[in-house]
């Protein structure tokens, strides 16, 4: 497009270039637009030339991203004019303006007509790129048999029909029930006989949608499809224009192939013959050059030629050819190269009577395990998977379980699954299954579905050979000082039902099995409570003659349990407790499991659904999973919320959680997700303090804040974090600069959320920001409460999450609009990672008349909401604060400049904040001994134990150990906890005094008996 000599667009492109800031270039934009919209209204006072230069300033101003609701009539307008200036403006300008249902374009479908019917090749060019880059309905009513024409007629130069092509294959697929295609296949033979290289080219890309909906009406197709092929490899009559790189015509070479895999199969011994000839010369001729883009398209015409190979189901000499040829592909050092080998290899798996071919490949595939690009990883795997049988299973399960320690966190649920089903389709024994899917468990134990433990269980169960070896193996896997919680369930159901097999063994006792068992119930969620309680039950009717002392401990956690707030727990506390009362009766009514029905493994099940999937779909679907997630962190950018500030963060895309449910992931709070809801149209009272009383109901009253003010230790200091995304994160969230002043102090606001889980987090004369919050373990739903109290809107409202690298935050959209005395919910899903005490920050701004006002606010999603506290025994305390012994599982820290308290406030302040104190454990009464769980994705469940000792003439000092069984947690559990007792003005940082020696005692001990269990405690610490 010519724009020399149109002054004024060059005056206003250069005017919107030099503007300093948005909001400069939208003011010139608005001035323009609005001139623009003067001068239409005076249409007949304006020249072509003034029409034309208004219409390329409205193109202009559309790409700048810039609405532009007027002035479609004038661009359609100029499609009917007699000049080429003039038209090829209208032409652009509608194709960029308006879409395949806006009414303008009726209007029009004439004048495009007799442009396509006309003599006029450049106006016909114009059209035919019209009514393709659009191709509405309407078009292809009215146009498309013009545009048949135009393709079959021998008078129109090959641009022209090029074009015609081109725009029928678009109207084809857009409308496939209104382009009349019938009779069409002896006139698309015919166009294959064009030797023109471009028309040639553009009805090969048209046959290719032809064949794929119907491929029976063009057979006579086939022939000349297959003498396209052989004249592109043997280089006859190809333009030099053509040829890419010395091969002819690439482009055409993989559309023809794409064409022939319609075909079912190539019948003639001719044409199949000359069909191989040409095959045979493309895998001769194809090989690895430095030259890349010479690679990249003699590659491209390799593979579709492999793909044709598999299709036809060629002799063997050629699969063999083929399968060479991917082995060298997979062995150099180009990724792209080797990517493409490895998924072709995977798709020759179908074809018969190679796999043996492909694994001879096998040590070079195990190789690209370990290659650095996670897609080629991903690859290798997958044919991995498909070329295993009964004779290389057990080195290629072995090499998965190898590398499942090193895979990366996204490969290691496909891993984990795929290596279960091949150890289940090909074991050699059933103990080598057993042993695999326990090693499985055991490395990758958040990666293994319960579907794999429940076929383990199967097949011991309806195995009685297997059933001593299973149980001795699950006994050794318990000595473990730490496994995760599927090897806990399996483990303790294996033992539970055939420990008995293994009494005489040595460390094989009912009471042994029974206290190795138990160790592990404090670090277990409560879903396998039941479990370990049914194994408990098993232990007490394999126990023969009776234990005793084994029955007593037995029937106290029965006891503890039959009050348990969960239903399912507390059923069968009871009904264990119970029945196990009745003696030698319970030998019938706890026997032994009968075997499972014999029925088809839902691993295997699943294998068998997608064996029918190729590389390049799996490939797809992964695409697609990622494009669908829905979790987001709203960082820089922000869909249809504005533009942030800069030095922030991107969009990230952040997994969804692992083991959620989805239809369960996306009930709760989401039915509220941007639901606006018009309340109280009445003017607000103006002797009411609270105006949102009635908006907010519960969480607009905010009572005092709570007596405890947690100090702002740097966070960037306790846990070592680097600037980056954290830096940002958790930065101190400073007095604010705006003209509204807050309601309310926010940092007390803040501080009270952190006990709480309602209330509110922000107030001003404009707004109310309250929180509702929902804690589950390492999950978390909060809705923010957006209240409007004026009667005016509130505008430009935006959020932005800030959130630290342990924590995936989701946030909703929020509406631009809150609209007067209106509420508007905003649900945020949080997943805590690991333990870190640094708290998101939520970027709220929002316009109030000529007000803009920018707050940012921490968010109270901090360590003790995934701590849940949990009651423990001198039992159960004992052995654990003994595994737990010294730095880095177990700090000491004397703590000095702590806030005075009484000992009854510390413990009603500790149990604000889940961690429940434990009286009678320790034997010095002004001493507290406390205990949590805490939940994260890495850690799952984890115990922790906390001992505070206290002296009654110094309340200002204390001795305070923590243990649990990950290092980054006892520290910042420690530094948590300290924070919370330390009286630190909130506006002043004062350094940490150090750390006392661990020895110096703070009390003096207290002598008791070696029985009693506190002085136990005592002696341990």
């Amino acid at each position: 497009m010519a724009l020399s000599g149109m002054r004024g667009l060059s005056v206003f492109i250069s005017d919107v270039r030099n503007c300093q800031n948005k909001e400069q270039e939208r003011l010139r934009v608005d001035k323009e637009l609005g001139n623009i919209r003067t001068r239409f209204k005076n249409e007949k006072g304006l020249t072509p030339y003034e029409k034309k230069k208004y219409v390329w300033k409205m193109l202009y101003i559309y790409m700048l991203g810039y609405d532009v609701d007027f002035g479609h009539m004038e661009a359609v307008s100029l499609i009917s004019a007699p000049k080429y200036p003039e038209k090829q403006v209208g032409y652009i300008v509608t194709s960029c303006l308006l879409n395949e249902n806006h009414d303008f374009l009726r209007l029009a479908i004439n004048t495009v007509r007799n442009d396509i019917i006309g003599r006029n090749e450049t106006f016909q060019c114009l059209a035919l790129t019209l009514v393709g880059n659009i191709g509405g309905r309407d078009f292809a009513e009215s146009l498309a048999p013009d545009v048949q024409k135009l393709l079959i007629s021998s008078s129109c130069r090959p641009l022209v029909r090029k074009k015609a092509a081109l725009c029928l294959l678009r109207l084809y697929r857009k409308n496939p029930d209104v382009v009349n295609v019938d009779g069409w296949s002896d006139r698309m033979a015919q166009l294959l006989d064009e030797r023109d290289m471009g028309v040639l080219t553009s009805c090969m890309s048209l046959l290719v949608a032809l064949v794929s909906n119907n491929h029976d009406a063009y057979w006579s197709c086939l022939p000349k499809c297959v003498k396209t092929l052989e004249r592109l490899a043997r280089n006859q009559d190809v333009p030099q224009e053509y040829t890419y790189y010395g091969i002819p015509s690439p482009w055409l070479q993989v559309k023809t192939m794409r064409a022939l895999q319609y075909f079912p199969a190539v019948e003639d011994p001719n044409t199949r013959r000359s069909l191989f000839e040409v095959l045979q010369r493309i895998l001769m001729g194809t090989d690895v050059v430095k030259n890349v883009n010479k690679n990249n398209a003699s590659h491209a015409v390799l593979f579709e030629a492999l793909a044709l190979v598999m299709h036809l189901d060629a002799e063997k000499e050629m699969m063999s050819q083929c399968v060479a040829l991917l082995g060298k592909f997979i062995a150099v050092r180009e990724p792209n190269i080797r990517y493409l080998g490895l998924e072709n290899m995977t798709r020759m798996l179908m074809v018969t009577d190679v796999q043996d071919i492909i694994k001879r490949h096998q040590a070079q595939i195990i190789t690209s395990l370990k290659d650095p690009d996670i897609s080629i990883r991903r690859r290798a795997l997958d044919l991995l998977y498909g070329m295993c049988d009964v004779s290389n299973a057990k080195d290629i399960v072995e090499e998965l379980l190898q590398y499942l320690s090193s895979a990366d966190f996204a490969m290691r649920e496909e891993l984990s699954l795929k290596a279960a089903i091949l150890a289940e389709k090909f074991a050699p024994d059933l103990s080598w299954y057993v042993d695999v899917i326990l090693q499985l468990i055991d490395k990758a134990g958040d990666f293994v579905s319960d579907d794999i433990w429940f076929r383990v269980v199967q097949f011991v169960t309806n195995n009685e050979d297997l059933q001593p070896y299973a149980a001795l193996k699950a006994r050794e896997y318990l000595d473990k000082p730490a496994i995760h919680e599927t090897m806990v369930k399996v483990s303790a159901y294996i033992l539970g039902e055939y420990s008995h097999l293994l009494a005489r063994r040595p460390g094989c006792s009912p009471k042994e099995i029974f206290i190795v068992i138990h160790e592990k119930l404090p670090t277990v969620s409560t879903s396998t409570i039941p479990i370990l309680l049914s194994t408990y039950a098993k232990i007490l009717m394999h126990t023969q003659p009776p234990d005793q002392d084994l029955q007593r401990q037995i029937w106290a956690i029965f006891s503890k349990y039959e009050s348990c707030i969960d239903a399912e727990i507390q059923q069968r506390a009871v009904e264990y407790h119970a029945l196990s009362m009745k003696g030698a009766a319970l030998m019938d009514i706890l026997a032994e499991m009968p075997k499972f029905p014999e029925r088809q493994s839902l691993l295997i099940k699943k294998a068998e659904d997608s064996e029918a999937d190729t590389a390049e779909q799996s490939a797809i679907k992964l695409r697609t999973q990622q494009q669908t997630s829905n979790a987001l962190v709203l960082t820089d950018q922000r869909p249809a919320n504005g533009t942030p500030q800069v030095n922030q963060l991107g969009l990230v895309k952040v997994p969804t959680m692992s083991n959620a449910d989805p239809s369960t992931a996306e009930q709760g709070l989401t039915h509220a997700n941007g639901a606006l809801t018009i309340v109280d149209p009445q003017p607000p009272s103006t002797t009411s303090p609270d105006l949102l009383g009635d908006l907010l109901g519960t969480l607009a009253i905010e009572g005092p804040p709570g007596p405890v003010t947690a100090p702002q230790s740097d966070p960037r200091v306790a846990s070592g974090l680097e600037g980056g995304v954290d830096a940002l994160a958790i930065a101190t969230v400073e007095d604010q600069t705006n003209a509204v002043q807050p309601i309310g102090d926010i940092a007390e606001r803040f501080h009270a959320l952190c006990l709480k889980d309602s209330g509110v987090l922000y107030e001003d004369p404009h707004i109310q920001i309250g929180i509702k919050a929902d804690w589950r373990a390492h999950q978390g739903r909060v809705v923010l409460f957006l209240g409007n109290k004026n009667l005016g809107a509130l505008s430009s409202v935006q959020a932005l999450i800030l959130s630290p690298s342990h924590l995936k935050i989701e946030l909703s959209l929020v509406p631009d609009i809150i609209p007067p005395r209106a509420q508007v919910q905003c649900p945020l899903e949080i997943i805590n990672l690991h333990p870190s005490r640094d708290s998101a920050v939520l970027d709220f701004s929002y316009n109030f008349g000529t007000q803009l006002v920018n707050v940012k606010l921490r968010l109270p999603a901090v360590l003790n909401k995934f701590l849940q506290p949990i009651p423990i025994s001198a039992e159960e305390f004992f052995p654990q604060w003994r595994s737990l012994s010294g730095p880095p599982l177990k700090l000491q820290e004397v703590v000095r400049g702590v806030r005075p308290m009484l000992l009854a406030e510390m413990a009603n302040l500790f149990n604000s904040l889940n961690l429940m104190v434990c009286p009678g454990l320790d034997p010095n009464a002004n001493n507290l001994v406390v205990s949590t769980t805490f939940y994260s994705e890495n850690t799952r469940a984890m115990l922790c134990l906390i001992r505070i000792e206290t002296d009654p003439a110094d309340r200002t000092q204390l001795r305070m150990t923590i243990a649990s069984g990950d290092p980054t947690l006892t520290f910042e559990l420690k530094e948590f906890v300290k924070e919370q007792l330390i009286s630190i003005p909130i506006t002043s940082r004062v350094a940490t005094p150090p750390m006392a020696p661990q020895g110096q005692p703070l009390s003096p001990p207290t002598a008791l008996l070696s029985s009693d269990p506190g002085a136990m405690l005592a002696g341990l610490l």
